[in-house]
């Protein structure tokens, strides 16, 4: 390794300054993160400024390693919250990728946190490594990805081989896409009938009596003031011409095309559901769905099929299986890719996890 290696404990006092200064976007720089997440992030009043959003490895003024993290709230039995923190990524350079490094900066997180550390996924190549640490599986789901289009771009992602046919593909893609928005495009026409859309950038205080009942049994301790943040547009920058974009980041948040769209679905005067979804190129990722009454739940996955064609985004991405069950059974789709995805704990966070769940919407940052 290097000689002039530091690794800094990034406290979110230290990143407001960051940003302020404009410390980390110069041209050209690799960021930990787009500038509008950071924004985002020191806006969150659980947050206090001594505590840690993550820690950064240099060598010399080149970034070679970060971790990103934030403290959050878990629900308890005795409804007295108590302090986490999200380990959201670990990343090393590949120059780096064979020293102890990567090693060293995730212990250094870990005890900064005081070992309260929760893990929505981690990637497969740590597998090995995380079934060596001192951590417990509290959930583990399929992730699902289900595709309205064949996906030209994913295909030659996954099969290089295909780039050399990719004009021919974009064909087929083009056609799968229209064939299957019009066969679900005729299943809406009567089943989205009497529904509305209270599109929102904020939840008032009807909005949250509906949501707030919902949420009681999840992992992560939700308030009004809470989901507003988390699902908050500050965190994201349009940038249409994305390739003139000075700078390089780790964490998803610029495109030309990236936006969050909340609603309540309505029948009549009756808020049925609630829905909240990411767009970003053809995804349509989903961070909250909501419903109250058994009886509307395949009426609010219709509304968010017709969000979806409206949109014309072409692969829906959820960890609720049910979801995904219930939108393949009701819509003709392309395929359904599924991947087992484990969520852990260290074990010195002692959280009572038996009516307690890890959902889809905890821990959702993207």
């Amino acid at each position: 390794m290097g000689k002039n290696l530091e690794v800094i404990a990034l406290t979110k006092k230290m990143l407001r300054d960051a940003i302020d200064q404009n410390t980390y976007w110069k041209k050209d720089a690799r960021a930990p993160m787009p500038k509008s997440k950071a924004i985002w992030l020191v806006s969150n009043t659980r947050i206090e400024e001594e505590d840690y959003c993550g820690v950064i490895g240099y060598e010399d003024t080149e970034m070679i390693s970060f971790i990103y993290m934030f403290p959050d709230l878990a629900s308890t039995p005795n409804d007295k919250p108590k302090k986490v923190y999200w380990m959201i990524s670990w990343w090393v350079s590949p120059k780096y990728k064979d020293t102890v490094l990567g090693t060293y900066i995730y212990n250094e997180a870990v005890n900064l946190t005081g070992k309260q550390i929760l893990i929505k996924s981690y990637a497969e190549n740590v597998t090995a490594f995380y079934e060596k640490q001192p951590f417990t599986v509290v959930a583990s789901r399929l992730r699902h990805t289900i595709f309205f289009s064949l996906d030209a771009s994913m295909l030659i992602g996954r099969f290089r081989f295909l780039k050399s046919f990719k004009f021919f593909l974009n064909i087929f893609d083009n056609l799968s896409y229209r064939f299957l928005r019009g066969i679900n495009k005729s299943k809406l026409k009567n089943r989205v009938k009497g529904l509305s859309y209270d599109y929102i950038n904020q939840i008032d205080d009807e909005t949250w009596s509906f949501i707030e009942p919902l949420c009681k049994n999840d992992l992560i301790y939700k308030t009004k003031e809470y989901i507003n943040w988390q699902l908050s547009n500050i965190q994201y920058t349009q940038a249409p011409l994305l390739w003139k974009h000075p700078y390089r980041y780790l964490q998803t948040g610029i495109s030309d095309n990236i936006h969050l769209h909340n609603l309540k679905i309505m029948k009549g005067e009756e808020t049925i559901g609630f829905l909240s979804y990411v767009i970003n190129y053809n995804e349509f990722n989903i961070k909250y769905f909501l419903v109250k009454d058994e009886q509307n739940y395949d009426t609010c996955v219709d509304a968010l099929i017709e969000n979806l064609i409206q949109t014309k985004r072409t692969f829906i991405f959820t960890d609720d299986s049910r979801l995904s069950d219930t939108i393949s059974k009701r819509y003709k789709t392309i395929f359904r890719h599924k991947v087992t995805k484990k969520g852990l704990a260290h074990d010195e966070t002692n959280l009572d996890l038996e009516n307690i769940n890890l959902l889809n919407r905890d821990g959702h940052f993207y």
